[in-house]
């Protein structure tokens, strides 16, 4: 048997103005229905797009007759003639504003029930409800664009990464259990009872094994998992754009990830993006904003004060700078006027949540004077020395920190991002990228009493550093770099270690054993031993970049079927409990907690 000739469908989006006086068939949801008398008008929506029909009681058929019968999320099929609308009622927000479709029948292909909430209505539906059924939100305008705006990002990353020798290569989702930082979903073996797959935080491992096994330029979209708390940006599923290349220096990959993006805007967005993107110093940004993911969008930068206060009359000024602390602020533009003494208690309770001691301040009166809060404090000297080094002039308020410099920093670069949104200086239609680079390789662990690492174990040291590594292993950098977009990390790398000595002298820093090593990383320190290439290479966060671009504020919306902030499935009521001959097939018993 053979089919042939055309569809018997047309599209909804596929009408243009040459089509008028022409009939065609169409297919789709009634997403808006309105009966005006002799008149019935139904908005007709299918994947391309949304039409308008007319069903006229004056036409000789029983199409009007048989929209009486219609109501919203029906699925119907509709044959008609197109026309141009009357004038003065064409709809400039759709694409076939200008058209409509004058019925001659209509066949129901299928009903809908009563709605649990109005499709493409922004009413204040429970999340819960909307991810119960997610099928019905899926079907409003704002999701539905976000889900083909993620399908054109994915279109145009694969696009440009073919183009530049990169080869799409899966890795393996049932793995081992190796430490990356994040809790492991395990998933039992029932041909290796009492033993447990892995579901992969990252690809880490694999795609640098596929750097020694000499493929050079490999990339994948892929899922990872983390059995993490969550929040508006994390899931316990998560995709990102994994990206290794062989033979490659930091400026390379830098490089290469600017004219991605600059692709990807041009495709997807139709925007120029300026390159090269600003690239900022770890301890610039720190110092600077506060964060290593700084949003640079908007001033109220972090200022030094500790040589203007080194001989303050404030005793915790001097009790601070005497400890090694230090006496750091940040100047809020206006504050003067907007920010009361009200406003001032309550940022007081602001900064303690942030782990802050107290907030110190003084205000910038309109004739230059300082008055309020520790003005008292600050003699003449001190006074013009501030003002310079802050910015501050009249009308505006000054807040100091004083605390060990890793404090003070996180303090103010979170009071910064606070009062930025509280007063609204932040541009909402800019995008602002930016490399963060020169990480520390380690930071110590008052949870763990250890040194641990920043990103991961296979982190390259700078080479400069190599010679403190073990005498002074804090100070040592890491030849890594983040990207940041509008202070959110949209992505991260480093160069990786890709000899096998000077991975065994980290994983000893790391109070790694050799035997652990092995047990835990043993077929890439194999690998690294056969003529492993030097290596790098990135991984993008993709929910969250769509996040950013579709202006939504949860991951969720930019994701078909996401999970609650208790990793719960509403749709599918996942997870689920399990029969106890499957358990008692995977030799597991389950133990009821007190």
């Amino acid at each position: 048997m053979t089919y042939s000739g055309a569809s018997s469908r047309t599209l909804s989006g596929e009408i243009s103005e040459e089509a008028a006086g022409r009939e065609y068939t169409l297919k789709g949801w009634v997403m808006h229905f309105r009966d005006h008398g002799g008149l019935i008008f139904i908005d007709l929506r299918d994947y391309s797009g949304i039409i308008q029909v007319v069903f006229d009681e004056n036409e000789k058929n029983e199409s009007f007759k048989s929209a009486k019968k219609l109501k919203n999320e029906y699925v119907i099929s509709v044959t008609g003639v197109v026309r141009r609308r009357p004038a003065g009622t064409e709809n400039s927000n759709l694409k076939t504003g200008n058209l409509e479709i004058l019925a001659a029948s209509v066949s129901i292909l299928n009903t809908c029930e009563t709605l649990p909430f109005q499709i493409d209505e922004e009413t204040d539906v429970n999340e819960l409800t909307r991810l119960k059924y997610r099928y019905l939100d899926l079907r409003s305008k704002r999701l539905r664009e976000n889900i083909i705006f993620r399908s054109d990002f994915a279109h145009a990353v694969r696009d440009f990464l073919g183009k530049k020798g990169f080869y799409d290569i899966e890795t393996p989702f049932l793995t081992k259990s190796t430490p990356e930082g994040s809790r492991d979903f395990l998933v039992p073996s029932r041909l290796n009872q009492g033993h447990f797959y892995a579901l992969p935080q990252s690809p880490q491992l694999f795609k640098q094994i596929l750097m020694v096994s000499g493929f050079e330029r490999y990339y994948q979209i892929v899922r990872c998992f983390r059995d993490e708390d969550l929040r508006a940006d994390r899931q316990p599923e998560f995709t990102q754009l994994d990206m290794e290349m062989s033979f490659v220096e930091m400026k390379d990959v830098i490089r290469l990830s600017e004219e991605l993006f600059e692709s990807i805007f041009k495709k997807v967005l139709g925007a120029e993006l300026a390159t090269p993107f600003r690239v900022l110093d770890y301890d610039e940004a720190m110092n600077t904003y506060g964060s290593d993911k700084p949003d640079t969008r908007f001033n109220l930068l972090i200022a030094n004060l500790s040589d203007i206060f080194k001989d303050s009359s404030m005793n915790l000024f001097r009790d601070t700078l005497s400890k090694g602390g230090v006496i750091k602020s940040i100047c809020l533009p206006g504050g003067y006027d907007i920010v009361s003494r009200k406003d001032i208690d309550e940022l007081l309770a602001v900064v303690k949540d942030f782990g802050g001691k107290g907030l110190a301040w003084t205000k910038v009166s309109r004739d230059g004077s300082l008055e309020g809060g520790i003005s008292k404090f600050i003699n003449a000297g001190e006074k013009n020395s501030l003002l310079t080094k802050t910015g501050g002039k009249p009308g505006d308020i000054i807040f100091f920190q004083a605390d060990s410099n890793k404090t003070s920093n996180n303090v103010l670069g979170r009071l910064r991002l606070y009062l930025a949104k509280k007063y609204n200086l932040i541009p909402g239609e800019k995008l602002d990228m930016l490399w963060v680079v020169n990480f520390p390789l380690f930071e110590y662990s008052e949870e763990e009493k250890r040194i641990v690492s920043v990103h991961h174990p296979f982190t390259a040291p700078a080479m400069n550093d190599l010679k403190y590594l073990e005498t002074e292993p804090l100070s040592v950098k890491s030849e890594s770099y983040d990207l940041v977009l509008n202070g959110e990390e949209i992505g991260g790398g480093s160069l990786r270690i890709h000899d096998a000595s000077l991975q065994e002298r980290i994983f000893k820093i790391l109070s790694i054993s050799p035997e652990d090593a092995k047990v835990k990383f043993g077929f890439l320190l194999d690998a690294l031993s056969f003529g492993a290439p030097p290596h790098g290479g990135i991984a993008f966060g993709i929910d969250r970049i769509l996040m950013l671009l579709r202006n939504e504020h949860s991951i969720r919306d930019v994701i078909a079927f996401p999970k609650t902030q208790k990793a719960y499935c509403p749709l599918s009521e996942a997870p689920s409990g399990v029969t106890e001959a499957q358990l008692k097939e995977l030799g597991i018993r389950l133990i009821k907690k007190d």
